[in-house]
This record gives structure tokens, C-alpha cells and sequence, in this order.
């Protein structure tokens, strides 16, 4: 089912988080047989305190949900579903979240879908609320994988949950689509179960799951579900659905580019390779190295093949091609349809669903991604062919945004995967697809990209022309090297970004400095980010603005050695800048670098690559890019010794850290575990924070209603802000505070 853009933050920034869990306090897991209490200040708000902002605030009643009891389908004269949608996250009615853009398509089709959001799954009960559905159950574990949403890197439990009402945590299973599929097949035994959304998209074939440090089955055969729709749904589950009511049984329903399904006969697969079997897979890493590697190179909508994935007693598990792109016409329609844009009435009381609150005044202008970084689950999921929605279209949403009574003139983002691509990178991609054996940006750009910010702009211009509209901001980050790469000699797009789509700082994401890891990464080479500081800090200062580069860095990804993460510790003393946490590479399924960690090989090649496993050699990792800390002295003197670095201990304006021990600071035994406990592996990067008062000054008249971009009342700082920002940039408390300097 549809990938939307909460998600796009899960799969674009794979070693990362989505920022919808970067304020998550961790600790001991949940007792999964007892049900989580609202947190105090939940309880003290009490139904005499409604959400100003929620949906009585706009007006809106039940009626104008979709069902979600008996009582609402009696309300509307249906006897029947026609569809349920299972899903791990609360009832948010906006395009931002999956379930409201496959729930409103197919009602704009003519289809009843009624809504059980995160039911019980230890009470069977909890999935007949609203009786057997005519055609499928359709379920998703929501916007985000559920391990992912409810572990930080360190495996350590999250407290909180912002696509659940009021925050709280322990609404939803682990591996949510399994248990939710499980859950339906025990009580309905032949009715139709169709998964969908990132955790069935990324886990449709064998995939390494990091939380069990173990291969695992396709989900389709573990949730005992008849079909999978991966990737962007929206095109797919208006097929499946009208070939379901046209009577074909859910076992014949194999043709439909964008799905996964099982058979235990090839007889009728054509044009298919086949991939290692389950049991081949479990004798060698390399192996699913290998295996992996087929899988990337078919993920193109017009060259990709059939792949089949053996399983044990004649069972088959059948990937179709991914299906094509949306026309823009077919774009637009998706997010013009009758979204409320609120949560549930039924969550009021509890001060609604954090996870809707920066996404509500964003606006998703792309979904695709060319940029292909390692740790990047796009191209599995939503696909290198970039798709636009029209001016038109996001204007209208533009508007109703301003009529939200919580509007304070800001539009917090207009993007995608990544703002600034608003075409495809070729022609030829509409037609033929996307080259197999070449990347548009990596090494270096390539020569056939058509490279222009022209339209963006345009766009950013009419919406900030609105009636109403302050100001327009960019915070769903931007590729610089294609900012590079652009032609115009006036650098109109650089200069509009600077001048009025910035408060204060820009945050980018080199992700590292050495050209060994950006290599392994995917990412443009340390002299193109240089190139780009040194544009950004000169039109700045032609401009007369004070604003701040942060970068996004990231430690102990695959290919980063001791050696690597001094270089990056060597980079960070140059700039006068310590991240206040860092971010640990995240092996999240279905992503190069995940393949990486599993296999200690590049799939694409099969040559080895280094892979910081350990959680010491991690926290070495981390701790050198964190050298100022007193609590990491001990890890960084280790750290250095054991790369050879002695010369960086010492009193010398180039050494981190100083011969002896701080005075007053103890042993540090558990310096450098992950982050701040309870923190998310994004917060470790992410968090907006604290700048010098003159960064300050130079955004704070532009901050109220800006999403986050002047000093430590960012909205990106709140617990439970939402996925669709980026809150990645974690600024230090030395020198500058808020990165380069503009």
C-alpha cells in the first residue's frame, strides 16, 4: 500500500531514524501483557481539555471519518465493509500517513473501508469490531517498522510513541504485520489479508533483521497473508481491489506489477530469475549478498524482473516488477482527495497524535529519490524515478493549510525524499527507466542528468505569494551536490534558499569527510561538500545574512575504520564544532549498507568492507567525534592509541585531548553508550539545539512557526515531533554551536 511521506524520512535516511522517534526515552521493555497507562500529563488533561487545534477546533464530527465501530457503519447504512485497514498507528485522516491516502482512494473508487487502528493483539476480539469485510483485510504496521519505532540502535526500549494518542508507548506489537496477520487468520480463516506499508515493503523477501541478528523468512509466509503490495500503492490496490470484486479468488490475483505473492507452482511464471533458495541463503552470508544484489538491480519499474525466492516444501514466494510511476494527474489525485487533515475525534482527550503536528503545515511536492546513498531504503521502496505533484495541487493544499486555525503563516517544508529534485535525473528515465549498472550523482554527476531548479523555485515563489503566507521553509533536506552541479550562473536557486527559505541555519548531510566511507556511503566526495560550504558561506555574506551550516554526520557505518572516525574527529576540532550526540549507523531492512553490516561485503562487487560491529568499537567510534566530553576521555585516549594517533594527545593546537585525565571526571566505564539513554539513533545527530546568540539573532525573528531552525525551542526538539522534518542537526557547545558559519 502506499509509501507516504512520513515514511519517506524511515526509508530515505535508512541508518537513520525517523524524527517521529527522536525524542523517545528508552529503557526497559514493556510487559507486552499489560496495557500502558496515558503518561501524567495525558491523564491531568482530561476531556475538559481539548486539543485547540484538533478536529472539534476545525469542526469535524465522526461522520466525516471513515468507520472505526459497529455503530459508525450503522450510522452510515452499511451492513458490510467492504475493506478493513489493520493498521499499528492511531487514525491520523491525513496524506501524510499511509492509511488515509489507501483508505480515501479507495472510497473515491467506491469501496467501503472501515478502520481498526492499533488494535489489541493479545484479544482476538479486537479484530472483528467491525465483522468479516466483503472483499480483504488490509494491513499495515503503520508509517514507520515497528522495531524501528519501538528500538533505539542500542536495542534499547523506546517510552514513547508519536503515532499513538497522547505519545504513550506499547500500542502495538513488535513485528506488527506478522502479529496483526496472525492475528486475522486465527479468527477469520480464509478471508483475503493484503500487507502493506514499510514494514511488509522491506521485508517482502528474506531480509536481515538486525534486532535477531538473523536472516528472516518473507513476511507473507510469516503473517500467513495472501499478497504484499510494495512500494507506492496507490495505482496496485485499486487493481487488487477491482479484481477482487469482480469474483477472482485472492490466489489468482498473480499479474499485478507491485505485489508479492506465494504459489507452490512455477508453471505459470514466466520471464522470472530466480533467486537462492531459504535454505541456500542460511548456509553463507555471501550468499544473500549476492542475492541482495539481484533484487537491487530489478528495482526499476521498466527493466525489472519477475524474481522467485524458494522456500522449503515446493512453496514459492513471487515477486512482480515494481509498479510504474504516477502520472502527475495520478499524483495530485491522491493528495486531493477529502483528507479532514485531523486525528480522530476518539483521541481528543488525550491531546491527540504528536506525529501529525510539524507534518500538518508541510507540503509533499515529490516522492522518488536518484540520490541512491547506501543506507537508503528508497530505491527498494519508492524508486529512483522522481514524481512531482503539480503546482495546482499544491497550491490548493497550500491554501487549505492556511485556513487551519492553528496556521501562524509558516509553511514548515515543501519537498520529499529530497527537496530540491523536482524532475527526473533523464529523459530517458520516463521511458527506458533508470540504468542498471550506473548512478545518476555517484562518483560524480552524471553527464546526461538534466540538472535545473528552475521549476522549484517557481514554486517556492507562488507559495510564498499566498494570501496569509510569512514565509516558506526548506527542511526536508537538499542534495548539495546537485545544488553544485546546477548550471545557472547566478545560482538563483542558492540564492533564494539563503535569502528567504532558511531561519538561521540549513542542515545538510555529508553523513562523513572521508572519501573511504562517502565511497562505501554512496555519497559525493569531501571536496564537493567543501565546494558547497565555501557557495553557501559567500552568498550569505553577498546576501548580509548570519546563518549557519549543520551538518549530519553519522559513525561506525560500513567502511569506517579508527582511522576514518579520527579523520571525521580531525574535521570536527577544524570547525570548532562537537555534535552534542551522535548518530550510529542503523541497519534497517532491505538497504546496501544493511547487506553491508550482515555480510562484510559490498554486494554490488563482493569486496570486502570493514564493519564496526562490536558495541566498544562503536562507542570508540562515537566517543572520538564527541572528544570534548570529559566522560569520553578515557574511550578517545583508547581510541587514538589504537589507531596509531598518539599525536593527537597532547597540548598542541591540533590534539583532542590532553595527556592526563580531567581533573574531577572518573573512569568513563559507559562513556559513550549509545547516545543519551532513551534517546532515538536519530536524536544522536539530529537535535536542534544551541547556537551562539549572534546565530540566534539571525533567525529568531523568523522563528515562530518556522518548524525548528532558531536556537532550543525548535519545534524539532518536542517529544514526539513527527517524521517529516529533518531532525537530524545536533548542534555543539563549542565555538560556532550551530556548524559552519554563513
Amino acid at each position: 500500500m502506499a509509501r507516504t511521506p512520513v515514511e519517506q524520512d524511515h526509508t530515505r535516511q535508512g541508518g537513520r531514524t525517523p524524527k517521529a522517534v527522536t525524542s523517545a526515552k528508552t529503557g526497559k521493555p514493556d510487559n507486552p501483557g499489560k496495557k500502558t497507562r496515558p503518561s501524567s500529563r495525558t491523564a491531568r488533561k482530561g476531556s475538559e481539555a481539548l486539543d485547540p487545534a484538533g478536529p472539534t477546533a476545525l469542526g469535524l464530527t465522526r461522520a466525516d471519518f471513515l468507520p472505526v465501530t459497529r455503530a459508525d457503519m450503522d450510522a452510515r447504512g452499511w451492513d458490510r465493509c467492504d475493506f478493513v485497514y489493520v493498521c499499528g498507528d492511531a487514525y491520523v485522516d491525513h496524506p501524510s500517513f499511509g492509511m488515509a491516502i489507501i483508505c480515501r482512494l479507495l472510497e473515491a473508487h467506491g469501496y467501503r473501508v472501515g478502520v481498526i487502528a492499533q488494535p489489541d493483539w493479545r484479544d482476538p476480539a479486537s479484530i472483528a469490531v467491525l465483522g468479516e469485510p466483503r472483499l480483504a483485510f488490509l494491513v499495515s504496521a503503520g508509517n514507520m517498522d515497528s522495531m524501528v519505532n519501538h528500538y533505539s540502535v542500542a536495542k534499547h526500549r523506546r517510552r514513547t510513541d508519536a503515532y499513538t494518542p497522547g505519545g504513550r508507548a506499547g500500542a502495538r506489537p513488535d513485528h506488527a504485520t506478522v502479529v496483526y496477520g496472525n492475528l486475522i487468520r486465527r479468527t477469520f480463516k480464509s478471508t483475503p489479508i493484503i500487507m502493506g506499508g514499510i514494514e511488509a515493503s522491506l521485508r517482502r523477501l528474506a531480509h536481515y533483521d538486525y534486532w535477531q541478528d538473523r536472516l528472516k523468512r518473507s513476511v507473507l509466509l510469516d503473517a500467513g497473508a495472501d499478497l504484499i503490495i510494495y512500494g507506492m500503492g496507490e495505482r496496485p490496490i485499486i487493481e487488487v481491489a477491482d479484481a477482487l470484486d469482480a469474483g477472482l479468488p485472492i490466489d489468482q490475483i498473480t499479474y499485478i506489477d507491485g505485489t508479492v505473492y506465494r504459489t507452490r507452482s512455477l508453471d505459470d511464471v514466466y520471464d522470472a530469475v530466480v533467486l537462492p533458495s531459504w535454505d541456500e541463503l542460511g548456509t553463507d552470508p555471501l550468499v544473500y549478498a549476492k542475492s541482495f544484489n539481484t533484487q537491487y538491480r530489478n528495482m526499476d519499474p521498466f527493466s525489472g524482473k519477475r524474481l522467485v525466492e524458494p522456500y522449503p516444501h515446493d512453496v514459492y514466494v513471487v515477486q512482480n516488477p515494481p509498479a510504474k510511476p504516477l502520472s502527475q494527474a495520478e499524483f495530485d489525485e491522491a493528495y486531493d482527495l477529502p483528507y479532514t487533515r485531523s486525528y480522530h475525534p476518539d483521541y481528543e482527550a488525550e491531546g491527540g497524535v504528536p506525529a501529525l503536528k510539524e507534518v500538518k503545515m508541510s507540503l509533499i511536492s515529490n516522492r522518488g529519490c536518484f540520490g541512491e546513498c547506501s543506507f537508503c531504503a528508497l530505491t527498494f521502496h519508492q524508486g529512483r524515478i522522481v514524481q512531482t505533484r503539480s503546482h495546482a495541487s499544491l497550491l490548493a493544499e497550500a491554501r487549505r493549510i492556511t485556513k487551519d486555525p492553528d496556521f501562524k503563516g509558516y509553511i514548515h517544508d515543501v519537498g520529499g525524499p529530497t527537496a530540491n529534485f523536482r524532475q527526473p535525473a533523464c529523459k530517458k528515465q520516463l521511458k527506458r527507466g533508470a540504468c542498471v549498472n550506473r548512478r545518476c550523482l555517484w562518483p560524480e554527476v552524471c553527464r546526461q542528468m538534466d540538472v535545473s531548479h528552475d521549476d522549484y523555485v517557481q514554486l517556492l515563489r507562488e507559495l510564498s505569494e499566498l494570501p496569509g503566507v510569512k514565509k516558506v521553509f526548506v527542511r526536508s533536506g537538499i542534495r548539495f551536490d546537485y545544488v553544485m552541479a546546477d548550471p545557472d550562473p547566478d545560482r538563483t536557486f542558492l540564492r533564494e534558499l539563503c535569502a528567504h527559505h532558511v531561519s538561521g541555519q540549513l542542515k545538510v548531510a555529508p553523513e562523513h569527510v572521508s572519501d573511504a566511507v562517502l565511497s562505501v556511503m554512496g555519497k559525493p566526495s569531501r571536496a564537493v561538500y567543501d565546494r558547497f560550504v565555501r557557495a553557501y558561506r559567500d552568498m550569505n555574506h553577498e546576501l548580509g545574512l548570519d546563518q549557519y551550516l549543520v551538518p549530519y554526520l553519522m559513525s561506525s557505518h560500513p567502511g569506517s575504520t579508527l582511522k576514518e572516525a579520527v579523520e571525521l574527529a580531525e574535521y570536527c576540532r577544524d570547525l570548532g564544532y562537537m555534535p552534542e550526540q551522535v548518530q550510529d549507523f542503523y541497519p534497517t531492512p532491505s538497504t546496501m549498507s544493511t547487506c553491508m553490516y550482515y555480510t562484510g561485503v559490498d554486494p554490488r562487487t563482493m569486496e570486502s568492507v570493514y564493519v564496526p560491529k562490536t558495541a566498544h568499537e562503536k562507542a570508540l567510534q562515537r566517543a572520538l567525534i564527541q572528544y570534548r566530553k570529559p566522560e569520553n576521555y578515557d574511550l578517545v585516549r583508547e581510541a587514538l592509541t589504537r589507531a596509531g594517533r598518539e599525536d593527537l594527545i597532547g597540548f598542541g593546537p591540533k590534539c583532542l585531548i590532553r595527556p592526563t585525565r580531567p581533573h574531577g571526571v572518573k573512569s568513563g566505564k559507559h562513556a559513550g553508550a549509545s547516545g543519551r539513554r532513551g534517546d532515538s539513533p536519530s536524536s544522536t545527530s539530529r537535535k536542534s539545539g544551541r547556537r551562539t546568540e549572534s546565530g540566534a539573532r539571525a533567525g529568531r525573528a523568523n522563528h515562530e512557526g518556522s518548524g525548528g531552525r532558531s536556537g532550543a525551542r525548535s519545534s524539532e526538539t518536542k517529544r514526539g515531533s513527527s517524521a517529516a522534518g529533518r531532525n537530524r542537526a545536533g548542534q555543539g557547545r563549542e565555538a560556532n554551536r550551530g556548524g559552519h558559519r554563513g
